[in-house]
């Protein structure tokens, strides 16, 4: 991906403003990291915060998937503050030097529904995900199936770098029947279920999706109680 990359000694900060007309905490936090290394896309930046921004300073249990060199934990910590609960899972055991740093951090599959469901039950909940782990489209179905059920009312599962669903390499591939966003359109007929009569694809979810957002490389998905729908006529 070397011809999206930014120029080295580049204003990120600048860069984000000027495209995005974002120039919010975050975008500080981001731009001016120091220590572990921190690898976001510009354009996240103030996705993140719009989906985000309520939990901020609150007890929020935020789960990321995919630790890597420990800059992510360390970027959130700064954002969500003192009293989040966050937690960083990875296949790699070199990331355990992390743990404990700006967050814990507990080695495993993103694939393993025990272990993941084990992090879960350790962290007493969770309220948001962020899906940067191995960015494979097994792996990030595997995580979704075994994680959204568990997901908090009011939650938000985010998976980012979904340019990954038009790699053949992560499984992928246009208009692949592999791709993530095929599975996303069978998500969205559950969404519709009131409209149609072939029931619920995933029961675990119970249709407790209250939005979908596709913005570049990115899907976030709203968790909330489902109602039936009713309308009215007012005069």
């Amino acid at each position: 991906m070397r011809k999206f990359r930014f120029e080295e000694d580049g204003d990120i900060a600048g860069d984000i403003l000027d495209k995005y007309g974002y120039a919010g905490d975050l975008a500080q936090i981001y731009a001016s990291n120091e220590g572990a290394t921190v690898h976001k896309w510009h354009h996240y930046i103030p996705l993140y915060d719009r989906y985000f921004s309520k939990f901020r300073g609150t007890a929020v249990r935020f789960l990321e998937i995919g630790v890597n060199h420990g800059g992510s934990l360390q970027l959130w910590r700064k954002y969500f503050g003192k009293e989040a609960k966050i937690f960083g899972i990875d296949i790699n055991p070199d990331c355990a030097r992390y743990d404990g740093q700006s967050g814990q951090v507990r080695i495993g599959s993103q694939a393993d529904p025990e272990f993941l469901s084990e992090v879960v039950d350790e962290m007493g909940g969770v309220d948001l995900i962020l899906d940067d782990g191995s960015h494979r489209m097994k792996h990030i179905e595997a995580s979704l199936m075994a994680l959204y059920p568990r997901l908090s009312p009011g939650g938000a599962y985010v998976i980012e770098d979904l340019h990954t669903a038009y790699f053949p390499k992560y499984g992928g591939g246009y208009r692949a029947k592999t791709s993530f966003f095929n599975l996303l359109r069978r998500m969205v007929d559950d969404m519709h279920h009131w409209y149609h009569r072939k029931g619920l694809r995933f029961p675990a979810m119970e249709g407790a999706f209250a939005g979908f957002h596709i913005h570049d490389s990115m899907v976030v998905i709203e968790k909330e109680k489902v109602h039936r729908p009713v309308h009215s006529r007012v005069k």
